[in-house]
């Protein structure tokens, strides 16, 4: 697979590590990076993230024959719009958001009217750290990365996302966009808002003052999600809000039958709520889909 020029449209943790993985991989002859900030283009171009970068849309998108958008949920319709006046015929459009279902409502069409494909992606890879300066070349290496084609998408720029996908070490799933929507509501949504109701509670400073220091290596890693970008996640738990209002609404189920055990002393409820988590995630790290957390 051969590239004459990628575009990074958000060059941030995602986008950074993607540019570090094509120049590594030699995926193209040159990596482009659409930015918002003008103090960025010497931080990325220094960083060696991308080739060039730029805050004009329209030069970024120019010539590319592959664009990633990498920036949040909520603004990618607003960069599809703005460079779409320079996309080269066929371009294919892809994605890195956590949200399936209005991305690809939105931006098909606008790809469409470009003369390009748009094939939505979400590679299940990230941490709480951000910017181009915590990119990482491996960050995809055997990280799950779902690919959601509908009825219109363009057979060869599917099968060219998936390879692009591969290529950067991913292990390609495809589904529909509303399937992962539902799925993602639980396994990554749920556990950021729970991480931040945990760190929200327990760190109350209406809470004695010694709490904190007996928060140790466990709330510690119960709660790393919760440094993720406050503004990244609030437009991503928005956008799939009606999935995730149902899921927490399960969630929240299941933890008042625990307190309703606890409230009783109900120990053979208690113990059969922990063996049970405790096999279940026991079995998930023996058969790991994905090694990369989000």
């Amino acid at each position: 697979m051969f590239f004459q020029k990628i575009t990074i449209a958000g060059v941030g943790l995602l986008g950074g590590s993607l540019g570090l993985a094509i120049k590594r991989r030699r995926l193209a002859r040159v990596v482009d990076g659409l930015v918002r900030r003008t103090a960025s283009i010497s931080e990325c171009e220094r960083l060696g993230v991308v080739d060039h970068a730029t805050r004009d849309a329209h030069r970024a998108a120019e010539g590319a024959d592959l664009i990633i958008l990498c920036a949040s949920v909520a603004r990618m319709r607003e960069l599809a719009e703005a460079m779409r006046p320079a996309f080269k015929p066929g371009v294919i459009v892809t994605d890195v958001g956590s949200v399936k279902g209005t991305v690809v409502e939105e931006l098909e069409p606008i790809v469409s009217a470009g003369g390009g494909h748009f094939v939505g992606s979400h590679p299940m890879a990230g941490a709480e750290k951000a910017g181009p300066g915590s990119a990482s070349a491996d960050l995809f290496e055997q990280a799950t990365c779902v690919v959601t084609p509908t009825s219109r998408s363009s057979a060869v720029a599917v099968k060219r996302t998936e390879d692009f996908w591969r290529a950067v070490g991913g292990v390609v799933m495809r589904m529909a966009p509303e399937t992962h929507d539902d799925l993602v509501s639980r396994s990554s949504h749920l556990p950021h808002v729970v991480a931040a109701g945990l760190a929200n509670y327990v760190l109350s400073p209406m809470h004695p003052k010694e709490q904190a220091r007996l928060c140790a290596t466990g709330f510690r890693d119960a709660t790393r999600i919760a440094s993720g970008l406050p503004e990244m996640w609030r437009d991503i738990v928005l956008a799939n809000r009606r999935n995730l209002a149902r899921v927490l609404g399960v969630f929240i189920a299941d933890l008042e039958e625990l307190k309703h055990a606890l409230v009783e002393g109900d120990a053979k409820t208690i113990e059969e709520f922990l063996v049970t988590a405790k096999r279940r995630r026991d079995e998930w790290l023996r058969h790991p889909v994905s090694s990369s957390p989000e």
